[in-house]
C-alpha cells in the first residue's frame, strides 16, 4: 500500500530507562488503523536519559514515521504514559524544562486533529518490546514492514502447480484442486522447561506455561502474520497449556477463534517428563541411548516417534477434511511440526533428528488434492523455521 492510501494510522509508542536516568531507548509501531497492517516499526537507543525523555522521544519518532509513510492520514497516538498523553492533549502543563524541546517538536510534527489515548501497559506491549530489544542490542533503527509482508504473503500463497509439488508424473493431476489447503505451523514460545532444557511432553506432562519471553516471541510471530488475517480461516491448537496460551495470543491478534486438535500434542515422555537430559542420562543412560536416533523406542514409557507420527497424521487429515482449500494456523510443538514437515516432503521419519526448530518459528506447508480419482494428496513446503524480521536473535536460542 502506498503512503497516499493510508487514511487513518495508529502510533503506539513507548520508552524506558534502565536507571531513570540510565541507558534508555524507545519503541514505536505505525499501523494502518483500518487494516491493522504494520507499516513500520522502530526500536532505537538514545543514550542516558530519563523515562519521560524516552517516552517523548518515542512519540516524536512515531510522528516522523507517520509524516514519511502516511503524510495525509489521520493520526491516533496510543501510549501508556499518562504524562505524555495529558500534556499533548493540553490538559496538563509542561513543568519540566528539559522536556519542553521534545514537546514543541511533537506539536510541530502532529497534524491538526491528532488524538492521544492512554492505554494500560499490557495493551502497549508491541512498542515496549521494541524498546527493550533496542536496549538489549537486538534491534536498531527503522524496519519497514511492507516488503516483509509482501514476501511473506508470496511465500505462503504463491501458486504452486501440482506438477511442481513432486517429481512424480503429473498425469491425472490436471484436475487437481486449484486451491490448496495451507497450514501455517507455529511452534509455541519458550517456557521455564525450555530454558532449563527439560523434557516437556503433552497432556500427561507437568505442562508448564509460557514465560514472559515466550509470550513476547509468540506475539512477535502473530504480529508478523497479522497482514494475512483476512486470508486465515482458523487458529488450531494442540490442547497442551503452552500451545493454548500461544494460540490465545495469535487468535487475539488475528481476530479468530481457537479450535483444538489433540493429534498435534507433543510426544509423551513418561517418567522422563520434567527431567533434564543430564538427569535422564544419569538415571536411565542405557534407555536414553536406545531412544536417541530410534523411531520405535518409547522414552520413559511414553510415546515412540512412530506412535506420534500416527497420531499427528490422523490430526492432519481431520484438519484437511474440515478446512479444505483454506489457510489455517496450527500452533503445536517440536515433534509434531517436524513430523508434518517430514510427511509433506516425503522424507523418512528419521529426518526429524536432523531438523532444528526455534521457539515461535513459522513453517508453512500446502496440501493439494488430485490424481486420477481426485483423492491423491501431495504437498509443497513453502517455508521452514522462519522468524519475524528483526527477531533473528530467537534463532540463536534453539532450545530443545
Amino acid at each position: 500500500m502506498s503512503a497516499d492510501q493510508h487514511q487513518r494510522v495508529l502510533i503506539e509508542a513507548d520508552g524506558g530507562s534502565r536507571g531513570n536516568p540510565g541507558p534508555a531507548a524507545y519503541g514505536v509501531v505505525l499501523t494502518d488503523a483500518d487494516t491493522g497492517a504494520v507499516i513500520a516499526e522502530e526500536g532505537t537507543t538514545i543514550g542516558v536519559a530519563t523515562n519521560n525523555v524516552a517516552e517523548y522521544s518515542g512519540l516524536v519518532a512515531g510522528l516522523r514515521l507517520a509524516e514519511e509513510h502516511a503524510p495525509r492520514a489521520e493520526i491516533e497516538v496510543r501510549m501508556d504514559s499518562k504524562l505524555v498523553v495529558e500534556q499533548m492533549s493540553g490538559r496538563w502543563r509542561v513543568k519540566q524544562p528539559h522536556l519542553q524541546p521534545l514537546v514543541e517538536e511533537a506539536h510541530q510534527l502532529a497534524p491538526a486533529g491528532t488524538t492521544y489515548t492512554w492505554v494500560p501497559r499490557e495493551q502497549n506491549t508491541h512498542a515496549d518490546r521494541l524498546a527493550n530489544e533496542a536496549l538489549d542490542g537486538r534491534r536498531s533503527g527503522v524496519t519497514l514492514a511492507a516488503d516483509d509482508v509482501e514476501s511473506l504473503i508470496e511465500e505462503i500463497e504463491s501458486p504452486a502447480p501440482a506438477s511442481d509439488a513432486a517429481p512424480a508424473p503429473a498425469r491425472g493431476w490436471a484436475a487437481s484442486s486449484g486451491t490448496p489447503t495451507t497450514i501455517i505451523l507455529l511452534r509455541h514460545g519458550v517456557t521455564p522447561h525450555t530454558l532449563e532444557k527439560r523434557f516437556s511432553g503433552g497432556l500427561a506432562s507437568s505442562n508448564p506455561g509460557l514465560s514472559d519471553e515466550g509470550r513476547d516471541q509468540v506475539r512477535a510471530a502473530a504480529e508478523w502474520l497479522a497482514p494475512l488475517a483476512e486470508r486465515i480461516d482458523a487458529v488450531i491448537a494442540s490442547p497442551v497449556r503452552r500451545t493454548l496460551e500461544s494460540a490465545e495470543i495469535v487468535a487475539a491478534v488475528l481476530g479468530k477463534s481457537i479450535e483444538v486438535e489433540p493429534g498435534f500434542a507433543e510426544m509423551e515422555f513418561g517418567t522422563w517428563d520434567g527431567m533434564t537430559f543430564a538427569e535422564v542420562a544419569e538415571r536411565d543412560g542405557d534407555d536414553l541411548d536406545a531412544w536417541l536416533g530410534s523411531l520405535d523406542v518409547s522414552p520413559g514409557g511414553g510415546e515412540s516417534f512412530l506412535v506420534v507420527e500416527e497420531r499427528v497424521l490422523a490430526g492432519l487429515q481431520r484438519v484437511l477434511d474440515a478446512h479444505a482449500g483454506q489457510t489455517v494456523v496450527v500452533v503445536s510443538h517440536v515433534t509434531p511440526i517436524k513430523t508434518l514437515v517430514a510427511h509433506a516432503v516425503q522424507a523418512p521419519l528419521g529426518s526429524v533428528f536432523r531438523m532444528e526448530l526455534a521457539p515461535a518459528s513459522v513453517s508453512v506447508v500446502s496440501f493439494f488434492t488430485g490424481g486420477r480419482d481426485g483423492t491423491e494428496q501431495r504437498a509443497s513446503m513453502r517455508m521452514f523455521n522462519a522468524l519475524p524480521p528483526g527477531n533473528d536473535a530467537f534463532s540463536g536460542a534453539v532450545r530443545w
